[in-house]
Protein backbone atom coordinates (compact mmCIF):
# COMPACT_ATOMS: atom_id res chain seq x y z
CA UNK A 1 0.00 0.00 0.00
CA UNK A 2 1.15 3.61 -1.29
CA UNK A 3 -0.20 6.66 0.02
CA UNK A 4 -0.27 10.03 -1.75
CA UNK A 5 -1.25 13.29 -1.74
CA UNK A 6 -0.81 17.07 -2.73
CA UNK A 7 -2.01 20.28 -1.83
CA UNK A 8 -3.47 23.41 -3.76
CA UNK A 9 -3.83 26.50 -1.10
CA UNK A 10 -5.50 28.86 -2.92
CA UNK A 11 -6.19 32.69 -2.59
CA UNK A 12 -8.15 33.71 0.90
CA UNK A 13 -11.24 35.15 -1.31
CA UNK A 14 -11.14 32.07 -3.70
CA UNK A 15 -14.23 30.98 -4.92
CA UNK A 16 -14.21 27.39 -3.76
CA UNK A 17 -17.20 26.07 -5.71
CA UNK A 18 -15.07 26.08 -8.52
CA UNK A 19 -13.56 23.20 -6.86
CA UNK A 20 -17.05 21.82 -5.85
CA UNK A 21 -17.78 22.03 -9.29
CA UNK A 22 -14.83 20.72 -11.04
CA UNK A 23 -14.77 17.24 -8.74
CA UNK A 24 -18.78 16.87 -9.13
CA UNK A 25 -17.36 17.44 -12.98
CA UNK A 26 -14.54 15.31 -13.01
CA UNK A 27 -14.66 12.88 -9.65
CA UNK A 28 -15.88 9.93 -11.44
CA UNK A 29 -13.54 9.56 -13.82
CA UNK A 30 -11.38 7.20 -11.31
CA UNK A 31 -13.72 5.23 -9.76
CA UNK A 32 -12.58 2.27 -11.89
CA UNK A 33 -9.20 3.33 -12.16
CA UNK A 34 -7.06 0.05 -12.04
CA UNK A 35 -4.45 -0.36 -8.65
CA UNK A 36 -6.02 2.62 -7.18
CA UNK A 37 -7.53 1.38 -3.69
CA UNK A 38 -9.08 5.20 -3.05
CA UNK A 39 -8.97 8.63 -3.96
CA UNK A 40 -10.61 11.13 -1.03
CA UNK A 41 -11.37 14.49 -3.32
CA UNK A 42 -10.27 16.68 0.03
CA UNK A 43 -11.48 20.22 0.67
CA UNK A 44 -10.64 22.73 3.66
CA UNK A 45 -12.15 26.24 3.53
CA UNK A 46 -10.41 29.16 5.05
CA UNK A 47 -12.76 29.46 8.72
CA UNK A 48 -14.08 26.47 8.75
CA UNK A 49 -13.20 23.69 11.29
CA UNK A 50 -10.00 25.66 12.33
CA UNK A 51 -8.66 25.70 8.79
CA UNK A 52 -6.74 28.92 7.84
CA UNK A 53 -6.53 28.18 4.30
CA UNK A 54 -8.96 27.66 1.60
CA UNK A 55 -7.64 24.31 0.20
CA UNK A 56 -8.17 21.49 -2.12
CA UNK A 57 -6.23 18.14 -1.17
CA UNK A 58 -6.75 14.68 -2.42
CA UNK A 59 -5.23 12.03 -0.67
CA UNK A 60 -4.68 8.63 -2.40
CA UNK A 61 -4.08 4.67 -0.83
CA UNK A 62 -2.83 2.61 -3.92
CA UNK A 63 -2.78 -0.96 -4.14
CA UNK A 64 -0.23 -0.75 -6.52
CA UNK A 65 2.99 1.68 -8.07
CA UNK A 66 1.54 0.62 -11.49
CA UNK A 67 -1.69 1.90 -10.77
CA UNK A 68 0.40 5.49 -9.05
CA UNK A 69 2.49 5.52 -11.71
CA UNK A 70 -0.25 5.46 -14.70
CA UNK A 71 -2.41 8.49 -12.71
CA UNK A 72 0.57 10.32 -12.76
CA UNK A 73 2.58 9.55 -16.19
CA UNK A 74 -0.54 8.14 -18.30
CA UNK A 75 -2.19 12.17 -18.58
CA UNK A 76 -4.97 11.88 -15.83
CA UNK A 77 -2.67 13.97 -13.50
CA UNK A 78 -2.29 16.42 -15.99
CA UNK A 79 -5.64 18.02 -16.38
CA UNK A 80 -5.44 19.13 -12.45
CA UNK A 81 -2.26 20.27 -13.62
CA UNK A 82 -3.24 21.91 -16.74
CA UNK A 83 -5.91 24.01 -14.30
CA UNK A 84 -3.56 24.38 -11.17
CA UNK A 85 -0.32 24.24 -12.15
CA UNK A 86 2.11 21.17 -11.24
CA UNK A 87 2.10 20.59 -7.59
CA UNK A 88 4.28 18.87 -5.16
CA UNK A 89 3.17 15.34 -4.59
CA UNK A 90 3.96 13.30 -0.92
CA UNK A 91 4.27 10.26 -1.15
CA UNK A 92 4.37 7.78 2.01
CA UNK A 93 4.82 3.72 2.82
CA UNK A 94 2.10 1.89 3.62
CA UNK A 95 2.08 1.00 7.42
CA UNK A 96 -1.08 -0.34 7.95
CA UNK A 97 -4.62 -0.06 7.09
CA UNK A 98 -8.40 -0.57 8.60
CA UNK A 99 -11.78 -0.82 8.38
CA UNK A 100 -14.30 1.07 10.60
CA UNK A 101 -17.38 0.35 12.32
CA UNK A 102 -19.17 2.58 10.19
CA UNK A 103 -17.15 1.72 6.63
CA UNK A 104 -20.15 0.74 4.86
CA UNK A 105 -21.39 4.49 5.69
CA UNK A 106 -20.32 7.37 3.18
CA UNK A 107 -17.46 9.23 4.29
CA UNK A 108 -18.31 13.20 5.02
CA UNK A 109 -14.94 14.03 6.60
CA UNK A 110 -11.54 13.17 6.69
CA UNK A 111 -8.80 13.89 9.56
CA UNK A 112 -5.01 14.52 8.43
CA UNK A 113 -2.20 14.37 11.15
CA UNK A 114 1.55 14.71 10.41
CA UNK A 115 4.12 14.30 12.79
CA UNK A 116 7.96 13.71 12.59
CA UNK A 117 9.73 10.56 13.97
CA UNK A 118 11.48 11.40 17.21
CA UNK A 119 15.55 11.30 16.43
CA UNK A 120 16.49 8.25 18.18
CA UNK A 121 13.54 6.62 17.84
CA UNK A 122 13.27 2.95 16.87
CA UNK A 123 11.89 2.95 13.71
CA UNK A 124 10.62 -0.51 14.57
CA UNK A 125 8.46 0.69 17.44
CA UNK A 126 7.76 3.82 15.45
CA UNK A 127 5.79 1.47 13.08
CA UNK A 128 4.17 -0.65 15.91
CA UNK A 129 2.98 2.37 17.38
CA UNK A 130 1.55 3.79 14.14
CA UNK A 131 -0.42 0.34 13.33
CA UNK A 132 -1.69 0.44 16.70
CA UNK A 133 -3.28 4.33 16.11
CA UNK A 134 -4.86 2.93 12.97
CA UNK A 135 -6.76 0.37 14.67
CA UNK A 136 -7.51 2.59 17.88
CA UNK A 137 -9.14 5.15 15.02
CA UNK A 138 -10.40 2.68 13.51
CA UNK A 139 -12.74 1.48 16.23
CA UNK A 140 -14.03 5.28 17.41
CA UNK A 141 -17.40 5.19 17.02
CA UNK A 142 -18.21 6.77 13.40
CA UNK A 143 -14.76 5.82 11.69
CA UNK A 144 -15.34 4.73 8.33
CA UNK A 145 -11.54 3.66 7.73
CA UNK A 146 -7.65 4.68 9.27
CA UNK A 147 -4.10 4.32 7.76
CA UNK A 148 -0.82 5.09 8.81
CA UNK A 149 1.91 5.50 6.77
CA UNK A 150 5.54 6.98 6.36
CA UNK A 151 7.86 9.26 4.73
CA UNK A 152 10.96 8.19 5.56
CA UNK A 153 13.03 10.55 3.42
CA UNK A 154 11.27 13.06 5.71
CA UNK A 155 10.86 10.69 8.53
CA UNK A 156 7.36 11.85 8.99
CA UNK A 157 4.43 10.02 10.38
CA UNK A 158 0.66 10.68 8.70
CA UNK A 159 -2.10 9.42 10.28
CA UNK A 160 -5.56 9.40 8.20
CA UNK A 161 -8.73 8.90 8.75
CA UNK A 162 -12.23 8.97 7.27
CA UNK A 163 -15.91 9.57 9.44
CA UNK A 164 -19.56 9.18 8.34
CA UNK A 165 -20.08 12.56 10.41
CA UNK A 166 -18.41 16.02 10.81
CA UNK A 167 -17.46 15.71 14.54
CA UNK A 168 -14.38 13.32 14.56
CA UNK A 169 -12.48 11.65 17.18
CA UNK A 170 -9.09 12.44 16.75
CA UNK A 171 -6.80 15.86 16.23
CA UNK A 172 -5.32 16.65 12.88
CA UNK A 173 -6.43 18.82 9.41
CA UNK A 174 -9.85 18.27 9.07
CA UNK A 175 -11.69 18.06 5.53
CA UNK A 176 -14.82 17.89 3.65
CA UNK A 177 -14.98 15.08 1.90
CA UNK A 178 -16.60 16.08 -1.48
CA UNK A 179 -16.18 12.29 -3.39
CA UNK A 180 -15.04 8.75 -2.70
CA UNK A 181 -13.43 7.43 -5.20
CA UNK A 182 -12.52 3.42 -4.47
CA UNK A 183 -12.51 0.78 -7.07
CA UNK A 184 -9.65 -1.57 -4.86
CA UNK A 185 -10.76 -0.34 -1.13
CA UNK A 186 -12.03 -3.71 -0.55
CA UNK A 187 -8.24 -4.73 -1.75
CA UNK A 188 -6.62 -2.85 0.70
CA UNK A 189 -4.66 -5.32 2.75
CA UNK A 190 -5.89 -4.83 6.55
CA UNK A 191 -3.62 -4.67 9.54
CA UNK A 192 0.32 -3.87 9.53
CA UNK A 193 2.10 -3.99 6.48
CA UNK A 194 5.28 -5.64 7.04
Amino acid sequence: MHAMQYELTLPADYDMGVVRARVARVGHLLDDWDGLGFKTYLLRERGVNGSPVNQYAPFYLWNTMEGMNAFLWGGAFQGLCDDFGRPSVRQWSGLAYEEGGAARSPARCAVRRRQPVPDGAEPAEVAAEAAAEAARLAGEEGAVASAAAVDTGRWELVHFSLWEHDTPKTDGDVFEVLHLSAPGRDRLPRGRQW
